[in-house]
């Protein structure tokens, strides 16, 4: 049934940022889309992210998560979701990068099973880079990605085995500043999933290759319930089936890994799965216990799945999928291997390996890398054990989890070495963030914004409570303020020194210094060091 946008009676958006692609993406049609969603549900996303607020307000004063009372009938209950459709039964090996033209074809074509082409953490949002992924979104639907190398000169387009792509659209935090809406900026997560949504539901549907898609940054099941709405409200404007939309749910907040059950609940007729996400989830945790001086973690290095609130968190969701039918995928696995050294690159390569085996064994359905040389390392962990599509029928024996484990801290020790670390990656990936990269290779990883997140947070948490930090010397000194701004100058000092005074202009790191400055100094530590940063971004050409 074709779309009739005469009867959503909604405003026409404005477009404040002429980019290439526009007259492609941004279509009249596709705009009375975007506001007529935006009409229906922002009202809900706005009350949504006040109850954020007020939750940590609770937190703050010593209301620890917890299980929820009402919803005990739910996490009781015998019932499961929809089952998948045959291009999601088999997701043993994903892959995750930002919306680049040359990234996404390197990823559809790496092997994996699937690709999630990641709008939000992978993606620094400047206009023109959401709008060409757009543009590259609607190639994928028609088969005619390609990308011409100008410095080798080869032509790229996709292979035979293409991986099935799910879009990740922007957190529903986050705003688009370039389009407005009756005279406010945009939902990013809405104009993001609209537009693809618009463009490319309807045929991805008809072919079995879609619409799917990865929602981030979900806190619990009432956020996963304005995504139903949206889902079914959405569903009946482009005439598809109830359901035909499928969603995987990142679990990457301690709210939502208190929630699970509901979530999946929610979205019952749409989920597939859930991932449990490292980075973000250790992110969400320092964010929510930032009051309490137990719940500092050491150095970000030892802070692993195999352990502390992580590894309960990943039990747990294994567990909860099986029971509900759907899947549960691992983690993304960051490691680079560095090219030309043999020893660095099997170490790296060692890790994966020992990681996902970890995750297999832990039941898992699948995983996930971060680069194409890493497919065919979790692809051989898997297919050496898993011969069927997924575990979710296997037998396997799950140990009960108390809430509190979700909670558990990882103990160790912090470090000079990883106070330096988290400056130096926090710097340099800020930098490259305003530049408009989204993922970036530091220091033998696949860095994005989540892994700053965690840097900055850390830094914060050791500030505000005084940690004990071991020196090179093997003595200890509390961290303060005043050896923060030491560590600041040295940095400085060191990146000039690398690119001189015009590189360090050109590369944005005197506005990457003062955001990472203010936000680790600040008393009340922002939510996302992004709104920030997205000022800067966003005032560029």
């Amino acid at each position: 049934m074709p779309l009739d946008l005469n009867r959503l009676n909604a405003s026409q958006p404005l477009v404040l940022r002429e980019v290439a692609g526009g007259e492609r993406v941004l279509t009249p049609d596709a705009l009375a889309f975007v506001a007529a969603m935006d009409a229906a549900f922002s009202a809900q996303r706005q009350a949504l992210l006040n109850a954020r607020a007020y939750r940590q307000k609770g937190y703050d004063v010593g209301q620890l998560p917890e299980l929820l009372s009402e919803t005990k009938d739910i996490r009781q209950g015998v019932w499961t979701a929809e089952s998948a459709p045959a291009a999601l039964q088999d997701r043993r090996v994903e892959i995750t990068g930002p919306v680049d033209r040359k990234m996404m074809l390197n990823a559809l074509n790496s092997g994996a099973k699937t690709f999630m082409a990641d709008f939000e953490d992978s993606s620094a949002p400047r206009f023109d880079t959401m709008v060409a992924g757009q543009v590259n979104m609607q190639d994928y639907r028609d088969n005619c990605l390609s990308f011409d190398d100008p410095k080798t000169g080869k032509h790229d387009v996709l292979d035979d085995k293409t991986a099935v792509l799910i879009m990740r659209p922007r957190g529903l935090h986050l705003d688009e500043a370039n389009v407005l809406v009756s005279g406010r900026a945009a939902p990013a997560a809405l104009f993001d999933f609209a537009l693809h949504m618009f463009h490319n539901g309807q045929a991805l549907h008809e072919t079995g290759r879609g619409p799917f898609f990865y929602l981030p940054k979900l806190e619990n099941h009432r956020e996963a319930r304005l995504w139903a709405h949206i889902l079914a409200w959405t569903e009946e404007q482009l005439g598809l089936p109830k359901g035909a939309i499928k969603v995987t749910v990142l679990i990457e907040t301690v709210r939502a890994a208190f929630e699970m059950d509901e979530i999946i609940w929610e979205l019952r007729h749409n989920i597939t799965g859930l991932t449990c996400d490292r980075w973000d989830y250790t992110f969400s945790y320092l964010k929510t216990m930032r009051a309490y001086p137990f719940a500092i973690l050491p150095d970000r290095s030892t802070v692993t799945m195999d352990r502390g609130f992580l590894a309960h968190c990943a039990a747990r969701l294994v567990k909860i999928c099986h029971r509900r039918g759907i899947h549960a995928i691992g983690c993304s696995a960051a490691q680079l291997p560095v090219e030309g050294d043999p020893a660095k690159v099997e170490a790296a390569l060692g890790i994966v390996r020992a990681e996902k085996q970890h995750e297999f064994d832990l039941g898992h359905d699948g995983t996930c890398v971060a680069h194409p040389a890493l497919v065919p390392v979790a692809m051989e962990v898997f297919d050496r054990q898993m011969p069927r599509d997924n575990q979710i029928k296997a037998q396997r024996q799950y140990y009960a989890i108390e809430e509190t484990k979700l909670l558990e801290p990882h103990k160790g020790t912090i470090t000079e070495a990883s106070l330096v670390d988290n400056l130096q990656v926090a710097l340099e990936y800020l930098s490259n963030w305003i530049c408009g990269h989204g993922a970036v290779q530091i220091n033998g990883l696949v860095v994005d914004t989540a892994t700053v997140e965690i840097c900055r947070m850390q830094l914060w948490h050791w500030l505000h409570h005084s940690a004990d930090v071991v020196c090179a010397d093997g003595t200890t000194r509390c961290f303060d303020a005043d050896w923060l701004s030491e560590l600041l100058q040295t940095e400085v000092t060191r990146i000039l020194s690398n690119v001189g005074p015009t590189g360090f202009h050109r590369g944005h790191y005197a506005s990457a210094l003062r955001i990472l400055s203010e936000v680790i100094n600040a008393e009340t530590p922002p939510e996302f060091i992004t709104f920030s940063a997205y000022e800067v971004l966003n005032a560029l050409d």
